[in-house]
Order: structure tokens, then sequence, then C-alpha cells
């Protein structure tokens, strides 16, 4: 890969401002300056350097994160924060999407990559991957059977939309875990509103094998393998 092409994908400025940055010598390949835009590099392998400063590099992204309310899952918004808006330096510099949304008043957990496949294997319900929900709701919980059977809600376009059957674990008489292949628009409230009850508190816990770590605060995201 040419080094402009690699430092303009990392958001370090417009091929043409890299030319200009290396001919002032702020850019360095295994500690030699590159004083031409075209040279060739190897990321996986070459160590470059901005202004002094190692350039973080990985061909796949993979963040946890522990969503807080009144963020949208979205890389921009005029009117909301986004989720986007949390990640810093060096993966901010990455072309990050959301696999697996959450509303904008639910929480826990999003996973951020910049690998298709990754975002897709987390997305669709072929992959049999069960999204597990931490639910607190306003009254009593009766009649959880009626979540195991036939019936139909609504979906994000206001579709009759029937879902596949979930994982129900109660906890209390208030709250249970939940788990869903689909992750339709406010499924889980709306299965919630089925069997004649509201959701007061939403809680991602677990996509797949990927369990949230306790340990991170709302807003907080660390990298993982996957």
């Amino acid at each position: 890969m040419r080094i402009d092409k690699y430092l303009s994908n990392l958001k370090y400025g417009s091929r043409k401002e890299i030319k200009k940055f290396i001919k002032d010598k702020r850019v360095s390949k295994n500690d030699v300056l590159v004083k031409k835009e075209s040279e060739l590099i190897n990321p996986n392998i070459d160590k470059i350097y901005f202004d002094d400063e190692l350039v973080y590099y990985k061909e796949n992204i993979v963040l946890m994160m522990n969503k807080p309310p009144e963020y949208i899952c979205a890389n921009k918004d005029g009117l909301s924060a986004t989720v986007m808006e949390l990640i810093k330096e060096p993966y901010s510099r990455f072309d990050l999407n959301v696999a697996g949304r959450l509303d904008k008043d639910t929480v826990g957990l999003i996973i951020l990559t910049n690998n298709g496949k990754i975002l897709h294997d987390i997305i669709t319900p072929k992959k049999d991957v069960f999204k597990k929900y931490y639910v607190k709701t306003k009254l009593p919980l009766k009649n959880l059977d009626k979540l195991l059977g036939d019936y139909t809600i609504l979906d994000g376009k206001n579709m009759p939309f029937k879902p596949l059957t979930p994982v129900i674990e109660q906890i209390d008489d208030t709250s249970l875990y939940l788990s869903i292949k689909e992750g339709k628009f406010h499924q889980v409230k709306r299965m919630i509103k089925y069997i004649d009850n509201e959701v007061i508190y939403l809680k991602r816990v677990s996509i797949g094998d990927i369990v949230l770590d306790e340990n991170l605060q709302e807003g907080q995201y660390k990298e993982i393998e996957y």
C-alpha cells in the first residue's frame, strides 16, 4: 500500500496534505524518513511514525462498548449524540460501524467494527446469534409462556412480525433475562407489551458468546478479539 493512501485512510489528511507532511519530514517508516508519497509499505509489518508518534493500525478492529442512555447507534445525527462521538484516538481514525444497534434509551453491549463479515455475523438472524437482555418491568410478570407461542407484533416499519422463540430466564417478580435472535426495532418492549406489561429499564448483556465486561462503565469501551 502507498504511504499516502495508508495515512489518508487513517484520517491524517488528504493525499495532497500527506504529500506536504512528507515533504516537511513529519513521516517516517521504521525510523527512516519517508521521501516520497508513493513509497510502499506493509501496514502489518512496517512501523509508521507521524510527528514521532507510532501510527496505530490493525486490519480488523472490534470494540465492545457499554452504551449509555441518550446516545443513538449511528455514525452521524443532526439532533442527538451518537456512540461514535464517544470513540477517541486511535480508534476514531477507523471507519467503524455498529453491529447490533440499541434504542436511544437502551443501555448495554454494542459492538463496533470495521469488519463487514463480523458485522453481518452479528446482525443477521440466520447466524443463530442470541442477544440477551436484562429487562425490568413496571408490573409483576405474568403470562411469560405467551412469549414462547405463536403471536404477532409490529416490526420497525409497523408491519406484522412473528418473533422467533426466545429464551426466558425469570429473575424475580419484575425482572427477567430475555434472549432473542432478531433485534427488530423496539422488539423487546413490544414483546413485553404483548403480555400487558411495560419495560422501564433495558440493558443488553450479551451477543452470542460476547458478554459485556461488567467493569466497563457506561460510555466506556475496549478492544476485543473476535
